[in-house]
Parts: structure tokens; C-alpha cells; sequence
């Protein structure tokens, strides 16, 4: 009984859904006036002929001007206080800091690894945007690597519908390929691609690449027998503290996952334990939703990432497993005598996520074009609203004034939804299965080429255009997807032409 019941009160509690939004925002209840005002406000558009009010407004007040170089996602909230802006440039410089391996002369920045995949964030998240696969057999792989898991027998107790992996025994949570010295690098990540024609309606033939990924040259010896990979892109960082302000109750009411409207789609809620409260929480960051704040995502990226100790994962060697002995006894940056004696210590962490919370979303473009709003008319008309879900109004917070009650248009509701053979990693983590996927926010993804120099999509960046992305949705996408193809020419362009204008 207990999991048909706990689902039951995640979904209809509003008690615990309170619980299921981070312990550590400060806020204040919604009068019944502005439940009103917001269910209007949220309410599907019926005319397609001009844009909504406050459209162009993505993040709302904290939204900020369309630049047109490579720093439009590295800008602070709009929005944000003048005595709040020193906290942003201190974070950014950590953000961008160059981590060195222990013993080191500069102890202020010594700890990496001594196994990892970067020296630094800004490494994966390039000027705040997204990561790529190699172009190569040769090139790095920073910003990509292999998570990899196993299957276990037990999760945590108080989450239904866990389904239980462990890290693999010798090689951890993910495939790390750099080293320090004197140390060895896990392996490579391996990537091949098949050609995988596709026709659409006007006669044009898209050609597809499928990803395939190995482990290659172990270097301590041959992974479990039953290993699951699944490659990850470093996303891009914008918006991320006003996702985290929407209120958990919203997000739990669009989960459908009987599909009780009937219209194909079927979203649920990931559903984690959180490593600084000990509760369970709404799972909102990773490719998977593994993570329920910022604050947690932020230190498991230093942790598995860099290898790197925070107050919230204290191990020195990061992501090393016990069966790597010479990683764990290996010199460390931890100083007893400064701070809380941890290589990335608690204001570190703290700083670190006030900037990956605050880093502005660019305005909207083209929100009037004609064009454009035909292409809004398409995504509604195709039900692509249904999973990315363009609006949502945050809490009204007592001391995050960047993200206080905004109307907001990231384009995801938040959910895990399946997308299908074709994209399924068949490696679950936590609730989501080998074939979900958290729905992913596409505010700012038509400035993908300007911010990151390339047009790579989806978790492994198999697509190269946003077509291509669209062409790889299956499962409850299918349906979206199959229509597409079936668009005529022009109303398809158009479908386009409003994607790159988000």
C-alpha cells in the first residue's frame, strides 16, 4: 500500500508538497486573489496574431537585454540589488578558477582529482552555455562524460517507484579521463555514429546520427559485468535560481502519470533524497532531475566533476571508489587550519551558487515577427506545450529579490516524461527510467551557436539542428514528432523560426 499511497500524497497534499520545495526558501503564501490572477495569467493563448503580454519578458523582471556576442548567458538578474552584485563577481570567479592537484604552492586552489573530468567549472559550461561532444576520435572530452551505474537491491524507503543502481564497484558514479600526476586516468569514452536517414513530407531526406558510447582502455580493470552508461552534455546555466523558486506544488500538479486526460502524455515527478536536509525533495536539476537545488547540484559537480570536498560531500577524493586505493591516499587540499578546513568550503559553495542562480535570461527576439508567431502557433497546435510548458509564476520570496514572484517562460514543466527507444540511456536514476528524461527549459536555445559556437542538442548532443532534436522525440513525444515531419515546408520553418527565437 505504501506506494500507490505515498504517490497519492505527492500529488495531492499540499502539506507535503510544502516539503518537497527547498527547506531553505523563505516565502510567503499566495492569497487567493493571486491564485486567480496567476491561473489566468498561466492560461494557454487562443490568439496567435501578437504575442502575450510581458512574452518578450522571459525571466520576467530578472530578464536580461539580447546581447550578440558570446556573453549573452553570462550576465547577472536584471533585477538584481546593488549589494548583491559583489556577491555575483565573487561567484563568477570561482566559477571561472583553475583547480590545481595537491601538493601545490597555491593552497587557496589546490584538491583536484586526483581523478576528473575538468580543472574548472567554466571548463563544461563555457561562457555559461552548453557542452559538445568531440569532434574527434582525438579530441577532449571536457564538457561530456559517461555516468555509470549498476543494478542494486534496496533505495531509499520513503520514495515509491525507486528504482535502486549503485556506482559501479571500481570506477564510481562517472568515467573520469583526466589525472593528476602520477596517478592514472579511468579510461576514455569511446563514440561512434551510424548514419540514420530520415524522409519528411516535402521529399527532403534527413540524415540522423545514432551515438553509440563505450568504456574504453580500463585502467583498473574490466568495469562490472552489468555496467550502464549514459553520456551527459554540460546544459547551459541560465535561469537556474527561478526554476528552483517554482513553487513544488505547480510542477506536481501538471504530472499526469496515468495519463488521465487522454492526450498521450504522461509526465511524473522525480522524487531525491537531498544530501543537506535528509528529506525527500522535487528533483529539478541534471538531465534526469537528480538533483533538488542549485545548492546540490553545484556541490556534486565539484565533487564527481573535480573531485573536490564541499560541505555537503566532505570525501577529499572525490568520485574515487574504495577499490582505488592510491586515489584515496593520495594528497589532498583539505587545511584544518583554514575555515572549515574543506577544499571548496561553505561560503566557496554558497558564492558559487548565488551566480549559477542568478545568471540572467536573455530577452526574447523576433517575439513579434509574423513568422515567429505562426511557428508559436504550430508548437501549441502539435501539443509541444504539453511537456515544455512555456509559464510558470515563482514564489513570492522574502529575500531572493531576483526571483520573487516572476512571471517566467523557460519552456519545461519539470517532469520526467519517456521519450522513446531511440533516446533512452536504459539507465535509471532514481524514480526516471532508462527512457526518461527530465523535459529541458529551451529559453535561450536559439543563441546556442552565438554563447557556444556550435548547434548540438539533446543529453549527448547527437542532434545538430534543432530539427534533428525534434526528429529523435519518440515515446510521448512521438505523436509531436511524426506531425512535424507531416508539417508543410513553411509551417515547419516556421515551427523553427520560434524556437530560435526563445
Amino acid at each position: 500500500m505504501l506506494r500507490p499511497l505515498l504517490l497519492v500524497l505527492l500529488t495531492a497534499a499540499p502539506a507535503l508538497s510544502q516539503t518537497l520545495d527547498d527547506p531553505h526558501l523563505s516565502t510567503l503564501p499566495r492569497t487567493a486573489a493571486e491564485t486567480a490572477r496567476i491561473a489566468a495569467i498561466l492560461a494557454p493563448p487562443t490568439d496567435f496574431t501578437t504575442p502575450e503580454p510581458f512574452e518578450a519578458l522571459s525571466a520576467g523582471a530578472a530578464t536580461v537585454r539580447a546581447r550578440a556576442n558570446a556573453d549573452a548567458f553570462s550576465q547577472s538578474s536584471a533585477n538584481m540589488p546593488f549589494d548583491h552584485e559583489m556577491r555575483f563577481k565573487l561567484g563568477n570567479a570561482l566559477f571561472r578558477k583553475t583547480w590545481v592537484a595537491s601538493p601545490a604552492s597555491t593552497l587557496a586552489s589546490d584538491g583536484l582529482g586526483p581523478l576528473y573530468n575538468a580543472r574548472a567549472c567554466q571548463d563544461c559550461h563555457l561562457k555559461d552555455g552548453r557542452g559538445h561532444p568531440p569532434e574527434g576520435p582525438e579530441d577532449g572530452r571536457v564538457s561530456m562524460f559517461l555516468r555509470l551505474s549498476i543494478h542494486a537491491d534496496t533505495g531509499p524507503a520513503d520514495i515509491a517507484e525507486w528504482i535502486a543502481t549503485a556506482p559501479d564497484p571500481t570506477y564510481g558514479g562517472q568515467l573520469q579521463d583526466l589525472a593528476a600526476p602520477g596517478h592514472h586516468a579511468e579510461g576514455r569514452m569511446d563514440i561512434t555514429y551510424a548514419d540514420l536517414p530520415v524522409p519528411i513530407a516535402d521529399g527532403t531526406v534527413i540524415t540522423l546520427r545514432q551515438p553509440s558510447y563505450a568504456f574504453a582502455d580500463p585502467a583498473y580493470g574490466p568495469p562490472d559485468p552489468q555496467l550502464m552508461l549514459s553520456p551527459r552534455v554540460a546544459p547551459q546555466m541560465i535561469g537556474l535560481g527561478l526554476l528552483e523558486a517554482i513553487p513544488a506544488a505547480d510542477i506536481l500538479a501538471l504530472a499526469d502519470p496515468d495519463d488521465a486526460n487522454g492526450d498521450g502524455i504522461s509526465g511524473r515527478a522525480q522524487i531525491v533524497p537531498s544530501v543537506e536536509f535528509g528529506i525527500p525533495m522535487l528533483g529539478r536539476f541534471g538531465l534526469k532531475a537528480g538533483a533538488p537545488t542549485v545548492r546540490e547540484q553545484s556541490a556534486g559537480a565539484f565533487s564527481g566533476d573535480m573531485g573536490l570536498s564541499t560541505p555537503l560531500h566532505p570525501e577529499p577524493w572525490g568520485d574515487c571508489s574504495p577499490t582505488q586505493g592510491d586515489c584515496r591516499a593520495a594528497p589532498h587540499g583539505q587545511e584544518p587550519t583554514a575555515r572549515d578546513g574543506l577544499e571548496v568550503d561553505a561560503e566557496s559553495l554558497d558564492l558559487v551558487t548565488f551566480y549559477s542562480r542568478n545568471l540572467g535570461v536573455p530577452e526574447r527576439r523576433r517575439v513579434d515577427d509574423p513568422q515567429v508567431l505562426r511557428g508559436k502557433e504550430m508548437f501549441h497546435t502539435l501539443n509541444c506545450a504539453a511537456c515544455h510548458t512555456p509559464k510558470h509564476v515563482t514564489h513570492r520570496l522574502t529575500d531572493q529579490p531576483e526571483q520573487s514572484f516572476q512571471l517566467i517562460w523557460p519552456y519545461t514543466d519539470l517532469l520526467l516524461h519517456d521519450m522513446g527507444e531511440a533516446l533512452a540511456d536504459n539507465r535509471a536514476e532514481g524514480r526516471a527510467t532508462g527512457r526518461e528524461w527530465k523535459t529541458p527549459p529551451l529559453w535561450g536555445i536559439g543563441l546556442t551557436a552565438q554563447v557556444s559556437g556550435h548547434t548540438q542538442f539533446l543529453h549527448d548532443g547527437r542532434a545538430r539542428t534543432l530539427l534533428e532534436a525534434i526528429l529523435w522525440h519518440g515515446g510521448e513525444a512521438q505523436a509531436a514528432r511524426d506531425a512535424t515531419i507531416a508539417l508543410p515546408k513553411a509551417d515547419r520553418d516556421a515551427l523553427i523560426a520560434f524556437l530560435e527565437s526563445l
